[in-house]
């Protein structure tokens, strides 16, 4: 057995989500466990390099994670011709142009979502990595929580039947930092830095939704900005210029409807920050982040509407919880492991930059269709195809 050695420039992992999530319970999970095994026997170790603007953080950073190597020069870090991976989970803004210069170098991409801002940019992206041979991917680690690995499974064993709708609710209150600090970054609420819910998540929603319900071919949204102005990181006001709320409904092939709720000033009062209903012929399943419920259409109890009688029902007690998936890895980790593999031995990869380009192809819609108070359709979306029959509703944001 041999050990392969393989270097990776983290840009952008400084930040809460890089530093836990990709960084601490991904690659340096996969060094404590001895490296990533490959399908010859060898063993792939990842060797991160970390990458950002302020050297304390960095320094403090690699310290804590056994004297990692860093560096504030991401052009001299792409010119060392043993790195062999880029990986960007920095703002959104300038995401494009440090993945170009990371592809005009040589090397593979591997994106946190979105890809880019506008779908024309996405679309550029995907088209250069393409042409210039290199492996490209985005993260798409909502698909390897628990909760949804299961409804993958039900949607395989073909559970549902006929899928004839689902129901997605997401958010939570998200404080303005007068009253309790905001527990969310102060760039999700500004347009200069990619911010924006529907930008931030519905890329999450578009994969989501096309691999566990259906393909989305159309939308309609609804979006609002319910909390104007709120305080940054050093306390200081600043004025919020996007939404953080949405309303949507997706049409998908065949004729299902999607209905989403987003929110950043709602409370929860569900089992789960997260939760998506889906409801078929033979059965119906709700998933949160870890767990999921089925009611098949054999164990459906006979609903009785009674406006004189108060409900006496425990509706939640009428769903059959699913036992725990035989092995759980990390999200993050999970899509890691496939894009490793795809770079080391070119095992296939299932979300390959065109698959980002979907998600911004989505949010473009969705403000399109706010803007315009219309349904938006969603073409099919290839490299070849990519041109003026693509949408392209960046105008709409203005």
């Amino acid at each position: 057995m041999a050990v392969r050695p393989l270097r990776i420039v983290m840009d952008g992992v400084t930040g809460r989500l890089g530093q836990n999530q990709h960084l601490a319970r991904s690659l340096m999970a996969i060094r404590k466990d001895g490296g990533l095994a490959l399908a010859n026997g060898d063993r792939l170790m990842p060797e991160p390099v970390l990458v950002g603007r302020n050297s304390e953080k960095l320094a403090a950073l690699a310290e804590a994670h056994d004297g990692l190597e860093w560096s504030t020069d991401l052009a001299a870090c792409l010119a060392d011709p043993q790195v062999e991976i880029y990986f960007d989970a920095a703002v959104t803004a300038g995401r494009v142009e440090r993945a170009k210069r990371a592809i005009a170098a040589g090397k593979h991409v591997y994106l946190e979502k979105p890809i880019a801002g506008t779908l024309a940019e996405a679309l550029d992206l995907a088209r250069t990595a393409e042409e210039a041979g290199v492996k490209n991917g985005v993260v798409q680690d909502k698909l390897f929580l628990p909760g949804l690995s299961k409804l993958g499974l039900l949607g395989r064993s073909g559970f549902f039947g006929e899928i004839l709708s689902a129901r997605l609710d997401f958010g939570w209150w998200v404080f303005d930092g007068e009253l309790r600090p905001a527990q969310r970054s102060s760039w999700n609420y500004k347009r200069a830095e990619g911010g924006g819910l529907i930008l931030d998540m519905f890329p999450h929603w578009r994969y989501i939704v096309d691999h566990l319900v259906g393909r989305v071919q159309a939308v309609t949204c609804r979006h609002a900005t319910r909390t104007p102005q709120r305080r940054d990181e050093r306390g200081t006001p600043y004025q919020v210029d996007v939404e953080d709320e949405a309303f949507a409904t997706f049409e998908l092939d065949g004729g299902a409807f999607v209905q989403l709720s987003s929110s950043w000033a709602t409370r929860v009062k569900r089992d789960d920050l997260f939760q998506l209903q889906i409801d078929g012929t033979a059965g119906s399943a709700v998933a949160g982040l870890h767990d999921c419920w089925i009611q098949p259409l054999a164990a459906t109890p006979k609903a009785v509407w009674d406006v004189d009688t108060p409900p006496r029902t425990n509706f939640d007690a009428e769903w059959q919880t699913m036992p725990p998936l035989a092995e759980h890895k990390n999200s993050y980790r999970a899509g890691w492991e496939l894009f490793l593999r795809h770079v080391a031995e070119g095992a296939p990869f299932p979300s390959p930059l065109i698959e980002g380009a979907k998600g911004v192809q989505l949010a473009e819609a969705c403000y399109l269709s706010d803007a315009e108070r219309r349904w938006v359709d969603l073409p099919d979306l290839s490299l070849a195809r990519a041109g003026r029959d693509q949408i392209s509703a960046t105008r709409a944001r203005g």
